[in-house]
């Protein structure tokens, strides 16, 4: 009686086993692991991501994840390279949370353009970086720079560049 018992419950056993292991599972959860607050990081990182320092410990893990992964870089950056960085972090950390995420949903948008647009947006960039500070404030008041990625304008080549915040590269942090 008691070897069927456990005959039985290692059939069960393999039975469920094998049901578990034959469904994969619906969701996966993929968490960053907890992210250094800025009294944790060393003096070289403090000194990489300086611009950032007010608003570090309130960041997410991902966030803090991916300027940890540029703070490891930086040093390898020539100084014209460290001080663009620099500056773009200034200009990122002095957004609000939404501009941030227009920020980000801007430039999703710009990676999902065919490679043709995406040319245009450039040249129109470059166009855009040339003018006078007076002109580029001109030409976002006018709120063309905006329409740049509307599924509308998709097809038409755009009229203006995005605003400098929208291309600083410093985006997704």
């Amino acid at each position: 009686m008691a070897i069927r018992r456990l005959a039985g419950g290692v059939i069960l056993s393999l039975g469920l086993n094998a049901a578990i292991a034959a469904e994969p599972p619906t969701t996966a959860i993929i968490g960053t692991p907890p992210q250094p607050a800025w009294s944790q990081l060393n003096a070289q990182q403090k000194s990489a991501l300086a611009p950032l320092s007010k608003n570090w410990d309130s960041m997410e893990n991902i966030r803090k994840k991916k300027w940890l992964g540029i703070a490891d870089r930086y040093p390898a950056m020539k100084p014209d390279e460290q001080q663009r960085m620099q500056d773009r972090m200034r200009e990122w950390a002095a957004l609000s949370p939404s501009e941030r995420n227009k920020v980000r949903d801007t430039y999703k948008d710009f990676n999902q353009l065919p490679t043709e647009q995406k040319q245009v947006v450039k040249q129109k960039w470059e166009a855009y970086s040339s003018l006078s500070p007076e002109e580029r404030q001109r030409v976002r008041e006018s709120g063309r720079s905006s329409k740049l990625l509307t599924p509308t304008s998709a097809s038409v080549a755009p009229e203006s560049p995005p605003t400098p915040a929208h291309t600083s590269g410093v985006q997704n942090q």
